[in-house]
């Protein structure tokens, strides 16, 4: 019996795992925090808790990017969509008030292309140092026969930390409070099943025709990444003024809202208050009903929060302080048999 079988010959390569490591350390010298302990390469990652906190709570996330991968896939466009990922998990623990700590990715895919998981990385890195983020780890798996060859899943984990009793909660809410929205960038990460098929079966678009009036290609447009709004929110927990808060994914602006109010009151959002971006409108061109494009897509915005009356110059003040763009889009109200849906004005 030939004794050349190795893992190597199986589809496994543990010689560019050792190589993309490297790069990832290289990509992560440039981190600075002082709660980090430990290097990458490790069993697992080291973080200090920060101190300060007399009841601290750790509150974690995970999530992925979906099928816009298909849509890096064929753009052979790898840089951003490590952007999109940590947004995704980040964005999430924002709700429940606390200041992101660290995040860990998950990369598999059939054969390694050291090159294509570097950039993956590095849009992984770059996100997490936008926000003040430890990358503190990660995990890379070959998996023969598993996944197509050319392509590769993501998966995040965050984690971050809150004070117990500055954990919004739903029991704050009331009737007549206000919502404000922070525009999404585009789709962010959810929706691209109908979108790829609205946009590339029906409309009959192709990857690189110019968009409209812009000067950006269609796959431009799908990738924008998704924008992390951790520097507003913890501007907002700064000054106690945030009742709840929700992060506008998979179910869009039908199914989120609700999660964030107590039974008995539900979001009045006002539809021409924002303005909607064409990617949206393009995409309803394909047959697709309004009820089915506001119960998938973000529809331009990512982020919303509730805040009383009193509140509103104050958050608007902060808002503009820090140039980030925002819109009054409506009112909390009562419902009826403890219902909770969202209406739209």
């Amino acid at each position: 019996m030939s004794s050349n079988l190795t893992y190597e010959s199986s589809g496994v390569s543990i010689d560019r795992g050792d190589e993309l490591v490297s790069n990832i350390k290289k990509i992560v010298s440039m981190q600075s925090n002082p709660f980090v302990l430990s290097g990458l390469g490790g069993f697992s990652g080291l973080f200090e808790l920060p101190r300060g906190y007399k009841n601290p709570v750790l509150v974690s996330g995970t999530d992925g990017v979906g099928t816009k991968l298909k849509l890096a896939f064929d753009t052979d466009k790898h840089d951003t969509i490590g952007y999109d990922l940590v947004a995704m998990s980040v964005n999430d623990i924002l709700v429940s008030g606390a200041k992101p700590l660290f995040f860990l990715d998950y990369y598999a895919t059939s054969q390694l292309e050291v090159k294509t998981a570097t950039k993956v990385v590095k849009g992984i890195y770059e996100a997490c140092d936008s926000c003040g983020v430890a990358l503190l780890g990660g995990e890379t798996a070959e998996l023969p026969g598993f996944y197509k060859t050319g392509e590769y899943d993501l998966a995040g984990f965050a984690v971050g930390i809150v004070e117990k009793s500055d954990i919004p909660s739903v029991k704050n809410v009331k009737a007549g409070d206000i919502i404000i929205g922070l525009p999404s960038s585009g789709l962010h990460s959810n929706g691209f099943s109908l979108a790829r098929k609205a946009i590339f079966q029906v409309l009959d678009y192709n990857l690189n025709d110019k968009f409209k009036d812009s000067d950006l290609t269609v796959a431009e447009v799908l990738l924008q990444p998704t924008i992390i709004y951790v520097k507003p929110v913890l501007e907002f927990l700064k000054h106690n003024i945030v009742k709840t808060m929700v992060h506008v994914t998979g179910g869009g602006l039908v199914e989120n809202p609700p999660r964030a109010m107590p039974s008995g009151l539900g979001m009045d959002i006002k539809k021409s208050s924002w303005n909607i971006p064409p990617i949206f409108k393009e995409i309803q061109k394909a047959g697709i009903s309004e009820t089915e494009m506001y119960r998938t897509f973000n529809m331009g915005l990512g982020f919303l929060i509730t805040v009383s009356p009193d509140k509103l110059s104050l958050t608007k003040s902060i808002l503009e302080n820090i140039n980030q763009d925002y819109y009054e889009i409506g009112v909390v109200s009562e419902r009826e048999n403890g219902k909770k849906y969202t209406r739209f004005l």
